[in-house]
């Protein structure tokens, strides 16, 4: 595909009806507090329509402020038939379902119905919840007010979505007592299958025009088929990808398989309290699982590190690993014997010998992978597979990832003929989207970039300060701090601090503590990982001056406007690690090939993702901004032109005095405001 915008259909034929929706006097404009017509998002939901009605696919990017939700919303209600709507975070899965199609569907007077989809791990199980209440075997107190809290929700809750009671933090460990899994539900079994949520979700799901789902449950239904989507897509229309950037890694995380030890850890420790509850006379339980935890446990002490990613072709054949696992295999074997003579006593010890024996095919599969040679990929397969091991403090996890999703992702979208839109503000780079097609299999299908309406070149300034030491340099983390205080300082704090790992987070919250209190700044220092995401936006909009300083989490799908921030300091280029045993596979099969690994894949990945950074600052035509890049290979290497030219196009400059007079000027605009 060419670096310029394939040529789109001519106008399909919903687009006078397009123009009248969206027009300064149409519908939205009547409905909707502060809608403004905006050519851009007009001609989006033309092309959407027209994909739509002529059932093919449209890749949109769409820059930020151009209004994709309605481009797509409009045409997707009036003419999608069935539509699947998935989201990158069910945050955004929760806002969509509640606030942004309401608003639009009122407008339209659409009469559609309207389903939020989600993972079964988001409903409370009744049999779950009955079950811990009983056995009462909670360790803390925080879990023993939680179960409460939960209880008293069950009696009220018309979803037994876990949503809803957001008063308990979404990672509390209470909820893993309180949901099923695929392995641990009972399915038309269970005695509470006609009051159960996840059943009930599906049923809606299945039943209404629109349904919301996000891109984790999406892709895995289609690998375990155990969420709902799979009954939902034969009969769908139109399937919309909102946050399509997102796509590549989350079809690869479920693509491909993962065993570990902890999962057999957790089965040893129901195999015990199932066995001891309803079979105490058929085997010594601690017996039979004892050897299997062993074996899980001299599994993990193969490696002498706490964190440690090697493809299998790392792993010296002296080591102890590949014996481990095999001691692992044949314990495991040992426990299926005993659990298959008594699973006949009670439907919970039956389903422990069911997940057993898929932990056992897993990991022989693993084995036989490994043993077959097939340590990177095998160059001849259609469906490339990686091999790799994952050592955690405490457990150790056993992936088969694919080499491209390309080949699985084509297939699934063989068949009905149905329109497919992929949307988001960063799919191209430098308006080449070559690198998304590849990767997502779609090189044959219509791409259109939409620019921002935002006035870039007055609103904000890029700035790279001068006299960076390279990245790899042990004294950078310092450096970027030293560069960015005066720029804070200017800014009357007011910024982002967006680092490439959680050490240089770390770090940057050590020097500015002490740089703060030094220098009697009292700007708010919040830090990712000392609370949860959303508490932390809260606090840092109501401060108005505070610093955040944050890794991954906070590059995407974080929306502050106005004057709270107004500075977006990124310490480097975001490549990935090079340690990475699925990036060094696909850089092999990319250079086994002729090409460059680097150009081809590593630095279209940077730019996608550093766009998503620097799409923090300018969220309104009101607001205005510095982004501050300090990785000197943006000016130094010959690549870093082909970055700065796929960012929005701000006033660019190397001195600080420049950043200090842009913040002045903006101070001095506030105060005459006032």
């Amino acid at each position: 595909m060419s670096e310029q915008n394939q040529v789109l259909p001519p106008d399909g034929e919903h687009d006078q009806e397009v123009e009248r929706y969206f027009a300064a006097n149409g519908v939205l404009g009547q409905a909707i507090d502060g809608f403004r017509p905006r050519m851009a998002q007009t001609q989006m939901a033309k092309a959407i329509g027209q994909a739509i009605s002529t059932q093919t696919a449209l890749i949109a990017e769409a820059g930020t402020g151009t209004g994709k939700t309605y481009a797509y919303l409009v045409p997707a209600l009036l003419w999608g038939g069935k539509v699947i709507i998935s989201t990158g975070t069910k945050n955004l899965q929760d806002q969509l379902f509640q606030r942004d199609i309401p608003t639009v569907r009122k407008a339209l007077k659409a009469p559609i119905s309207v389903a939020l989809l989600k993972g079964r791990a988001n409903y409370v199980c009744h049999f779950h919840l009955e079950r811990t209440l009983q056995n009462g075997r909670l360790t803390s107190r925080d879990d023993t007010a939680y179960l409460r809290d939960i209880s008293r929700f069950m009696k009220t809750t018309s979803t037994g979505d876990k949503a809803e009671l957001s008063k308990i933090p979404e990672n509390a460990l209470i909820w893993n007592l309180v949901t099923s899994t695929r392995d641990t539900c009972f399915g038309a079994e269970c005695q509470y299958y006609q009051d159960c949520f996840v059943m009930k979700a599906r049923k809606e799901a299945q039943q209404a025009d629109v349904v919301v789902v996000n891109h984790h449950l999406f892709f895995a239904d289609v690998a375990l088929k155990d969420t709902g989507v799979a009954e939902l897509l034969p009969s769908a229309n139109t399937v919309i990808f909102d946050e399509a950037h997102q796509l590549p890694d989350t079809a690869t995380l479920f693509f491909g398989e993962t065993v570990s030890t902890s999962q057999i850890m957790e089965l040893c420790r129901d195999v015990l309290a199932e066995g001891l509850s309803h079979a105490r006379d058929g085997a010594d339980w601690a017996k039979v699982v004892s050897p299997v935890e062993k074996a899980a446990r001299d599994l993990r002490l193969c490696f002498s590190q706490d964190s440690i990613r090697l493809a299998v072709d790392q792993i010296a054949e002296s080591s102890t690993f590949f014996p481990a696992l095999q001691t692992l295999e044949k314990e495991i074997a040992g426990m299926i014997g005993v659990l298959e003579r008594q699973a006949e006593r009670a439907e919970t010890i039956e389903q422990c010998r069911t997940r057993a024996i898929e932990l056992s095919t897993q990991l022989a599969t693993w084995s036989a992978a490994s043993a077959a040679g097939a340590a990177g990929a095998s160059k001849n397969s259609d469906e490339q597979q990686v091999l790799w091991v994952e050592a955690f403090a405490s457990s150790v996890q056993l992936h088969r990832t694919p080499l491209s999703i390309a080949p699985i992702f084509s297939k699934q979208r063989e068949g009905s003929s149905r329109a497919w839109i992929f949307t988001s503000a960063t799919l191209a780079v430098k308006n080449d989207f070559t690198h998304y097609t590849q990767q997502m299999g779609l090189t044959e299908e219509a791409a259109h970039t939409w620019a921002s309406p935002f006035d870039y070149e007055n609103q904000g300034l890029l700035y790279v300060p001068t006299n960076m030491p390279l990245p790899s340099s042990f004294e950078y983390t310092d450096a970027v701090i030293d560069a960015a205080l005066p720029a804070i300082e200017a800014a009357g704090g007011r910024t982002f601090l967006l680092c490439t790992t959680i050490r240089a987070v770390n770090r940057c919250a050590e020097r500015l503590r002490a740089e703060f209190a030094q220098r009697g700044l009292a700007f708010p220092l919040m830090v990712q990982g000392e609370a949860g995401r959303t508490e932390l936006l809260d606090r840092f909009r109501a401060a108005g001056n505070a610093v955040l300083i944050g890794s991954q989490s906070f590059w995407e799908g974080v929306d502050v406007r106005g004057d709270a921030l107004s500075l977006v300091i990124i310490d480097k280029l975001p490549f990935a690690p090079p340690d990475d045993p699925v990036l060094a596979a696909r850089i092999g099969a990319l250079e086994r090939r002729g090409l460059n690994g680097f150009m081809h894949h590593q630095l279209p990945e940077a730019v996608i993702n550093l766009k998503q950074g620097a799409g923090r600052l300018i969220r309104d035509e009101n607001d205005r901004g510095v982004l501050m890049l300090c990785d000197p290979r943006l000016i130094s290497k010959p690549y870093g032109k082909r970055i700065w030219q796929s960012l929005p196009p701000f006033k660019r400059t190397r001195v600080l005095a420049d950043v200090q007079a842009f913040f002045a000027d903006q101070a001095s605009s506030n105060k005459s405001a006032e």
